[in-house]
């Protein structure tokens, strides 16, 4: 019921995402049976130049498919945020099964046939065209079936990197712990992947008459693949007590500020596992409560309005008491912040901002019209993001969002792929792709002070973590937690030598 209320509520939304995934599917598909098919023939009659083909796919098949968006993305011409990129990774995935299967239909063929349109006085072409490839055509169709099938599962990873479709769902849920959203993405593209066998299939055997398949799987999409691996991920079991689980969230301060906490410990000879890069807040959230972490960063704002769905509470010190309180009565505690505010920032490109006069969040009332936002999967769902934001400041952006990975949307805007994007106050890309922050002149995003949450268990068995912990209060500046984000984004270091070398300063 809450599903169907769910598409109900968002149909517009769900058609565009149809729409945007069935467009990736077909057009990475039309350009890989035009490039497979001339390499199956190859393979079949040239096998000394088809076996580095048939093994040049095979590598690209073996590579997993956010490994391969990744390694894309800073491509020239290739790579990028958006569909481009994703119509790439999926032509490359398409290629193996229709190469192989062309060059096995056309293996199969009986020799006398062959011999028979030889005698016939056939030129090559003629037999290619007139008996060959009419004849391997149900094999041909076989393999577009299962290219088409396993595009339309991996067209769900592409929304990581702002490609649209149906995985925008997936992601969402998945960063918020909501198996409605996932299952919004997941059943529609299962759905498609079943229609679009079904279709293929009967095809298929039209094509060969008498022909029996001797087995039918049901095609497994990438949709539940994903929501397999969020709940395998989600039941990782807690290390042992003598040893402290360090968690974070998916973005390139939560990972430095996880690996803080680690270094801190560890520097109190307090042994550390590290579980980083676990998803959005909400994951990291389950995950403390069930204690298959027992420490990670949160920001108050945060906690208050996504996670304990509590009425927002602009006083910093009133922020951080109320959600001591909440967090305390489920069993963890809230040590005092580490020092740095890092508030949601709208952030848009500053040669914009000069040119148009933007100082305001309220300024953007004059390019709504014409602009198109981005965000990350949190902000486009949580109470204190977009919808809150359009609200209180009476934005109407005509152009539908593009959402995406967070860590992507800085260099989506620096592109001029969106025109507007709701980022970190920390981040270190807002100065080296010259973005200007809008002041929040309405002051609607509460404090997002970042605090360390720990199972109070693990503080009563070991109160040197609470000691060791207890040294970083305000001790992270903003201007600090900006350099080290911008160390590990912009100068590409690594994040543990980034922190030991902070940690390594003193005060």
């Amino acid at each position: 019921m809450r599903l169907l209320t769910f598409w109900m509520a968002h149909r517009a939304e769900l058609a565009s995402m149809v729409e945007r995934h069935l467009f990736l599917v077909l057009w990475s598909t039309l350009v890989a049976t035009a490039i497979g098919l001339p390499a199956g023939v190859i393979a079949a009659h040239r096998p000394r130049v088809g076996r580095p083909l048939l093994a040049a796919a095979n590598i690209a098949q073996t590579i997993p498919s956010l490994a391969l968006l990744g390694f894309l993305l800073p491509l020239p011409f290739i790579g990028g945020i958006g569909p481009r990129i994703a119509i790439v990774a999926l032509i490359l995935y398409a290629l193996l099964p229709i190469v192989r299967s062309t060059a096995a239909g056309l293996k199969s063929i009986d020799p006398a046939v062959i011999d028979a349109g030889v005698a016939m006085g056939m030129t090559p072409r003629q037999l290619l065209w007139l008996v060959e490839l009419p004849l391997a055509l149900p094999s041909i169709v076989a393999g577009i079936r299962i290219a088409t099938i396993v595009g339309i599962g991996t067209a769900t990873i592409a929304a990581a990197i702002g490609a649209g479709g149906l995985g925008e769902y997936i992601f969402r849920g998945l960063s918020m712990v909501d198996s409605t959203v996932i299952l919004a993405g997941a059943i529609p593209a299962a759905v498609l992947a079943l229609v679009a066998d079904g279709i293929l299939t009967w095809l298929e055997k039209r094509l060969s008459p008498g022909r029996k398949r001797l087995s039918r799987a049901a095609p497994i999409t990438a949709a539940a693949a994903a929501l397999l691996l969020a709940l395998a991920s989600a039941g990782v079991g807690s290390a042992t007590r003598d040893t402290i689980v360090i968690g974070s969230k998916n973005f390139t301060e939560q990972v430095v500020l996880g690996e803080l906490l680690a270094q801190a410990l560890e520097r109190h000879g307090v042994r550390v596992t590290r579980r980083l890069n676990l998803g959005g807040s909400f994951i990291c959230d389950r995950a403390i409560r069930s204690g298959d972490i027992d420490a990670y960063v949160e920001y108050t704002g945060t906690a208050l309005a996504a996670i304990l769905k509590q009425p927002i509470v602009k006083e910093p010190d009133a922020a951080f008491n109320a959600v001591r309180d909440a967090y305390g009565r489920a069993g963890l505690s809230v040590l005092a912040p580490l020092g740095f505010n890092n508030t949601f920032a709208i952030v848009v490109r500053r040669a914009d901002a000069d040119a148009l006069g933007l100082k305001t969040i309220e300024d953007l009332r004059r390019v709504d019209a014409q602009w198109r936002p981005g965000f990350g999967y949190e902000f486009a769902e949580r109470t204190d993001g977009y919808a809150g934001l359009a609200s209180a400041y009476g934005l109407r952006f005509t152009a539908p969002p593009r959402v995406m990975d967070l860590d992507l949307v800085y260099r989506a805007l620096a592109t001029r792929q969106v025109d507007v994007i709701a980022g970190d106050a920390t981040s270190g890309l807002i100065k080296a792709l010259d973005l200007a922050m809008l002041q929040d002149n309405r002051e609607y995003f509460p404090p997002y002070y970042a605090v360390p949450i720990v199972r109070s268990a693990v503080l009563l068995a070991h109160p040197e973590v609470r000691e060791a912990l207890a040294q970083l209060a305000g001790r992270i500046s903003e201007t600090d937690m900006r350099a080290m984000n911008a160390a590990v984004d912009v100068d590409h270091r690594d994040v543990a030598a980034t922190v030991r070398e902070f940690l390594s300063r003193g005060r």
